[in-house]
């Protein structure tokens, strides 16, 4: 579920019959050598698959056409090795329907000032192509990547990498089903969205279930199952008991392996990667699903909240692009505002994405004052420290909007006894009071999706292959 390996990309090198056949030989030994380099870097997550050289516009199109058909391709990186003229790119580059990176860059990294003369410079005139292939872009407004640098730098091996995980991401939005179910929490407007808009313009569907179809597979699951996820929960994590009998504790926990097992079943069975829940709706249900959301979004199933089924999608999405690593569903809480070490809390009820945790998880069983259910059992830890984003999607009605703010997460340092959930904390960017201003200002939402391994570049990226308005705050 967390990734998606069996992914590759093209690499479709742009040139022409005017230097004549030697030329195109030493083109095409060129690219084959930056290929394999590329391939054994061991900074692209998916591989590069050298294409035919790009010489003719019948070629072109060929190939594009079979990027289009070919599932396991998930987009194109173009090279511009001498003058390739633009008019031949115009059909392929319509029809291509998948993410496009035009790599500006050359084989030779300096100039030979002592040997150069006009067969090198023919054959490389990398300077030339590029502003002609970029032209055609432009004017198709093809929503295409640029990186500019030599192509053996470990900073433009990591924004190819970069941008092939949001290729990947953007190709499996379209392979993105949310599972809700229960309807949005009452009278909450963030959770709300068009789903039909949805799935046009992000390729994520969307369908309802009642709780009944779900208890339904949890009365299903046999003991022996249970008792053999509850043994792999005690390996795993460690064991606070609270005030309760150890009895009673374990009793709760396996109420939640109950559910793990069944969630898990339903979700594969219809082939959801996503889903929700609410707090509302749990008619047939002991408890609120806690511990059992927080493995399956460790596992990569996109989750959130009182039926947000937007955010569980991106949530999805972003796990994807990440490799669902740091990457997980959140919610505001609380704010510090002491002078100096303003920050906010963030939280949930119960699920929060122990992909998270910079400790190890702990299960323990609390009360929880909202669903009139038994006492459900969740993980909880702290949060980890690094640099990430924070992504909101909000339905404005006339058009869906992302709203992306930098932040620094940091580890707690003092204890919190008394709080029975895991907690993340984060200082925005570019201050608390400008970043907290301008995402109340924008429209953000509570519910968010939070990533220390992607960045506002990534997220820009798949925003503009989707045609999605976006605000930045940093």
């Amino acid at each position: 579920m967390s990734t998606v390996s069996d992914k590759q990309f093209w690499f479709v090198v742009g040139s022409q019959h005017l230097y004549g056949e030697e030329a195109l030989g030493e083109v095409k030994a060129h690219a084959q050598e930056m290929t394999d380099a590329l391939n054994n870097s061991g900074v692209l997550p998916y591989p590069l698959v050298l294409q035919e050289l790009a010489v003719t516009a019948d070629k072109i199109t060929s190939i594009m056409k079979e990027v289009n058909y070919r599932d396991e391709v998930a987009g194109v990186i173009t090279w511009m090795h001498t003058f390739s003229p633009a008019k031949m790119w115009i059909r392929g580059t319509k029809l291509l329907q998948k993410p496009l990176l035009h790599l500006a860059t050359q084989y030779n990294e300096s100039i030979p000032w002592a040997t150069i003369d006009m067969d090198f410079m023919n054959l490389n005139q990398a300077a030339h192509g590029d502003r002609e292939y970029g032209f055609i872009n432009a004017r198709l407004k093809k929503q295409n990547k640029v990186v500019v640098g030599y192509w053996e730098r470990a900073e433009v091996q990591k924004q190819i990498a970069e941008w092939m995980d949001v290729a990947v991401a953007y190709n499996e939005s379209f392979n993105i089903k949310v599972a809700r179910f229960g309807d949005n929490m009452r009278n909450v407007g963030v959770t709300e969205g068009d789903k039909v808009e949805a799935q046009i313009q992000f390729g994520w569907t969307v369908d309802y279930f009642g709780i009944g179809d779900l208890v339904a597979y949890v009365n299903e699951v046999k003991p022996e199952e249970i008792d053999a996820l509850f043994a792999e929960y005690t390996e795993l994590y460690a064991i606070d008991y609270g005030t309760y009998s150890q009895e009673a504790w374990e009793a709760s926990v396996k109420v939640q392996a109950s559910y793990e097992i069944a969630l898990k079943r339903f979700l594969d069975a219809g082939g959801y990667n996503a889903f929700t829940s609410n707090f509302e709706d749990l008619h047939g249900m002991k408890q609120l699903p806690g511990l059992a959301v927080q493995r399956l979004m460790a596992q990569g199933y996109g989750f959130a909240g009182e039926g947000d089924w937007k955010t569980a999608a991106l949530d999805r999405l972003m796990k994807v692009m990440s490799h669902n690593l740091n990457t997980g569903f959140m919610e505001d809480y609380t704010y510090e505002m002491a002078a100096g070490q303003e920050a906010i809390l963030q939280s949930h009820m119960l699920e929060v994405d122990p992909s998270l945790a910079s400790n190890q998880p702990k299960i323990i069983v609390s009360p929880l004052g909202i669903g009139d259910r038994e006492d459900p059992a969740r993980l909880v830890f702290d949060g980890k420290a690094g640099e990430g984003v924070v992504v909101s999607m909000a339905d404005f009605g006339t058009h869906y909007k992302l709203l992306i703010n930098e932040v620094t997460a940091f580890e707690p340092t003092v204890p919190a006894p008394n709080l029975p959930v895991a907690r993340v904390l984060w200082q925005v960017k570019p201050n608390f009071q400008d970043g907290v201003k301008a995402w109340i200002e924008n429209g953000g939402g509570h519910h968010t999706v939070v990533s220390l391994n992607l960045t506002t570049d990534q997220i820009v990226t798949y925003a503009k292959l989707v045609g999605l308005e976006y605000v930045i705050i940093k």
